[in-house]
């Protein structure tokens, strides 16, 4: 016969186990839900890893004093200063390393960029940045930036225009890598990319530019991490200023350009 002794304690076990099942419940539920978490934080982190990446640019702290981003910015209608785009599509080839090595340093070589908005000329510096003016020629020859957009243009701490990317999204390369060069160039004063520069985008990681590159409109704040290769033309900084005088698409001073910015055709000489 069971007594009331050992009923209570069967009751009190039975109530315990009770009690460690809700508990281990509770905890796997716990553990699931940090797991939810967490790969959300993770598609985050690489939201923000891809949005670096492509476009590898840091402008800093902001100002305190500078509410522009915090408020919603007035539409406006923007008069597109551009032409429309010659037929043809972007490249979509890539290679496993980077070209061999067939610049002469010793030479001038220069850049022309026919774009939807007129002509950028480039005097590229060979001299300093060898792997990165080889490479330039190397993918100018096989059509490489012909018909891409140029997707991004940063209007303050930063003035810079990026191009070189066939997708068009900030994620495109040619599939190798190049090692940084000219980083202690004498222009690159205070930490300042002054207007007229052309210099590598990356990844913000050293050694990681591919074939996409930014053009500087107005002097830059910038840690002297992007390779600077070559210097617009007075003509072609016409052209430039007149892009970045039609503003970018998201008001907040990032973002795709409203003028349609095509490189219809890239070109390497050497003088």
């Amino acid at each position: 016969m069971v007594t009331n002794e050992q009923r209570r304690r069967q009751l009190a076990r039975e109530k315990f186990e009770r009690q460690q099942q809700r508990r281990e419940a509770a905890q796997r539920k716990a553990r699931r839900r940090n797991a939810v978490i967490a790969a959300g934080l993770a598609v985050v982190l690489a939201a923000g890893v891809t949005a670096y990446a492509t476009g590898a640019l840091s402008g800093g702290d902001k100002d305190p004093s500078d509410t522009t981003a915090d408020s919603t910015p007035s539409p406006k209608k923007v008069v597109d200063p551009c032409a429309q785009p010659a037929p043809g599509s972007p490249s979509g080839k890539t290679w496993k390393s980077e070209p061999e090595m067939s610049v002469d340093k010793s030479a001038s070589y220069a850049m022309d960029l026919k774009t939807t908005c007129g002509s950028i000329d480039v005097k590229l510096d060979a001299a300093n940045a060898p792997h990165t003016v080889n490479s330039f020629e190397f993918l100018a020859k096989e059509g490489f930036f012909d018909h891409s957009k140029c997707h991004r243009l940063t209007t303050g701490g930063i003035y810079v225009l990026q191009c070189g990317d066939p997708k068009g999204s900030g994620q495109g390369g040619p599939g190798y890598t190049l090692p940084d060069e000219n980083l202690k160039d004498e222009k690159l004063k205070g930490n300042v990319y002054p207007a007229g520069t052309v210099a590598m985008a990356n990844t913000g990681q050293p050694h990681t530019g591919g074939s996409q590159f930014f053009l500087v409109y107005q002097d830059s704040q910038l840690p002297p991490q992007y390779t600077p290769f070559g210097t617009i033309g007075a003509e072609g900084m016409k052209v430039l200023k007149k892009i970045a005088d039609a503003g970018e698409r998201s008001g907040a001073g990032d973002g795709a350009p409203n003028a349609t910015v095509v490189i219809d055709k890239a070109a390497v000489t050497k003088n």
